[in-house]
């Protein structure tokens, strides 16, 4: 389900008693279960696991600094706002997530709060790429925030959560505008000629984009330190492994700083990275990293054998639909 992550904030450190104005009480009933326990994470390395009885119900009580969390099941996640002295009691069916949960009892505003945003957000993430105008971004973007501050205007909210949640707001309307952008330029490339590179490859000299025409393309554009990146690492070899002599080439197109090019070099060659392994010339800013409107990796990019751009914002190589997607392509 696609959702912006919100960010995770800790406004008070310190020690608590275990007392009910010091603790979290949480309890919850949830609907058609994913997992056995549930996950509670946050700022400072906090971590609290609490099993579900047969029945999907939990009661807990706990220290947790006034803040924003992460709550998953293991298969979705939603944020909570957690404060010494909250009672919390929160009912969800699992199998609807966002669109059915509900808190009562003390704290029950901000969380319902976050609850409801969370919907409004997927909402205007799914409309990004119908606009068809920046007039028509910028009303719906007004009307999305007009909706949320009226919401967060009422004066029963907690005055602490309504400063962080200004903070969290700020941030998210930058990442936002950036989306809009880069979906701009996506929505552009697509059917059109692909931007070019001329990068180092591992195996030495460079290599063109332009060498791989009559071929459909591929590409990977990660880096050494990006976790989500990695993690993709083992389904894209899988991926590379079942296409193998058919007529696809697979680039991994890594945007590291230079002073992390021996790493790569590293990391290539320890992880027995396959594919075509390229090293862009100078990282975000690279021309080509930039035509395609880049600002948040993975990012993956097909390409087909006359050169055009089948989809400048491709499925992941964990997603089932790539997959589906070459099976219509190289049949």
């Amino acid at each position: 389900m696609n959702k912006m992550m919100l960010l995770l904030l800790l406004a008070v450190t310190g020690t608590y008693a275990q007392t009910d104005k010091d603790v979290v009480k949480f309890t919850a009933k949830i609907e058609n279960r994913n997992t056995d326990s549930i996950v509670i994470n946050g700022a400072a390395k906090f971590r609290k696991v609490i099993k579900l009885n047969p029945k999907g119900v939990f009661s807990d009580s706990f220290a947790a600094p006034a803040g924003f969390y992460q709550f998953s099941d293991g298969v979705e996640y939603t944020s909570l706002y957690l404060k010494p002295g909250f009672d919390l009691s929160m009912t969800m069916n699992a199998k609807l997530f966002d669109e059915s949960i509900v808190y009562k009892g003390k704290g029950e505003k901000e969380n319902n709060f976050l609850a409801q945003k969370a919907l409004i957000d997927e909402e205007f993430g799914n409309s990004m790429a119908s606009f068809n105008s920046d007039k028509a971004f910028t009303d719906a973007f007004a009307a999305r925030n007009k909706k949320l501050t009226d919401k967060l205007n009422d004066p029963a909210i907690d005055g602490e959560f309504k400063t962080l949640s200004g903070k969290m707001l700020a941030r998210e309307n930058q990442q936002m505008e950036a989306q809009y952008k880069q979906a701009q330029i996506v929505k552009k490339l697509a059917g059109n000629a692909s931007p070019v590179f001329d990068y180092e490859n591992f195996k030495g000299g460079k290599t063109k984009l332009e060498e791989f025409k009559g071929k459909y393309v591929y590409i990977d554009v990660w880096a050494t330190w990006c976790g989500p990146c990695r993690a993709e690492i083992p389904f894209l070899q899988k991926v590379e492994e079942k296409y193998k002599g058919k007529n696809i080439e697979f680039i991994s197109l890594s945007i590291d700083e230079a002073k992390d090019h021996e790493k790569w070099k590293t990391m290539v060659a320890d992880k027995k990275l396959g594919g075509v392994q390229v090293f862009a010339d100078n990282n975000w800013t690279s021309a080509f990293v930039r035509a395609y409107g880049i600002n948040s990796i993975p990012r993956f990019i097909l390409i087909d054998p006359k050169g055009n751009v089948v989809d400048a914002d491709a499925k992941r190589p964990s997603d089932p639909a790539l997959q589906a997607q070459l099976d219509g392509l190289l049949k």
